[in-house]
């Protein structure tokens, strides 16, 4: 996921990053949200002022937000509300989820524990979008730029093709795919062999942390858009693409609205202070939603393979 730069909800508010953490089970991605306090994200390092702790980039005085220049690239020709402090970052793992095998071993404070029951909104409208923009972009795939994406970092949210967006300067781990996702489900280390994005993202979602048991809509790989047909009638094969272009959209609907239903079931969670085992009861009933959705979708799409029938050439054209 490319980092970017979104304006925050309301004044005093910072993001906390989201995460995937051990649950017991298996994996849960942890939503990120907006508050007055940036909250626990599983003690990852994601760098420019997250450090698995806190926030060290940035603060609020009144209503206007200072940089520090320590940790950020900015350019004060531009941006003039700036500071400079020293950070000294001590976590230099690489590792990108919480718990589990090989897993960092952090656990909230009290004061994040605190945080997580403070006023928060979910992600805004900006990094929903820049998260679908990334998701939908395949060389932003693990599988095919071998853990090196080949953009890091946007100047706006879902500006994925834009002439200032950063480059990613060198891979991470070498990227070998699972030779055999099935084998591997129910594991419990997620596969994440690519390094950790360059700028804090709304949340650190790509193939190479995705699940090999889909848990959520946004888990499942993009949907492969139909093919034109060729039936050798013009009128014939126009009316059938739209009707593959229309199931096609009303699809990716359904996976956004089923998404948008589960990320606010975790905030609800979040804010209700649930148990462990009230969350793994959640995220259980979204798989089985979520893998009830795919199924749905894949009946669908294989009887969209089924062209249709050829004219009787018999007779002429109209």
């Amino acid at each position: 996921m490319p980092g970017t730069w979104v304006l925050a909800p309301e004044v005093g508010f910072l993001w906390t990053p989201g995460y995937w953490g051990w649950g017991g089970e298996s994996f849960i991605f942890y939503e990120g949200y907006w508050g007055p306090v940036v909250g626990f994200y599983g003690g990852i390092n994601y760098g420019f002022g997250y450090f698995g702790e806190g926030y060290e980039g940035g603060r609020w005085d009144h209503d206007r937000f200072f940089y520090n220049r320590s940790v950020n690239n900015v350019n004060e020709t531009v941006v003039h509300n700036v500071y400079n402090t020293t950070v000294i970052n001590n976590n230099e793992t690489h590792v990108s989820y919480s718990g589990g095998d090989g897993g960092i071993k952090a656990r909230p404070t009290p004061q994040q524990e605190a945080a997580a029951h403070e006023k928060h909104i979910p992600p805004v409208p900006a990094q929903t979008q820049h998260a679908q923009a990334a998701r939908t972009n395949p060389q932003q795939r693990a599988s095919v730029n071998m853990g090196k994406p080949p953009v890091a970092a946007t100047p706006k949210p879902g500006a994925l093709n834009d002439r200032a967006v950063v480059p990613a300067k060198a891979p991470g781990a070498p990227y070998t795919p699972p030779a055999n996702r099935a084998a591997n489900r129910g594991g419990s280390r997620p596969r994440s062999n690519a390094s950790a994005p360059a700028n804090p993202a709304p949340r650190p979602d790509n193939n190479a942390s995705r699940p090999s048991t889909p848990v959520h809509p946004r888990d499942l790989p993009p949907a492969a858009r139909p093919s034109a047909p060729s039936t050798g009638d013009p009128k014939v094969d126009q009316k059938y693409q739209q009707q593959q272009e229309k199931v096609f959209a009303q699809q990716e609907q359904e996976r956004q609205k089923l998404q948008q239903k589960q990320d606010q079931e975790h905030q609800r969670l979040t804010q209700q202070n649930a148990s462990e085992a009230a969350k793994q009861q959640v995220e259980q009933k979204h798989q089985q939603q979520t893998q009830q959705l795919q199924q749905r979708h894949e009946q669908q799409q294989q009887q969209l393979q089924q062209p249709p029938p050829n004219r009787d050439r018999s007779k002429p054209p109209n």
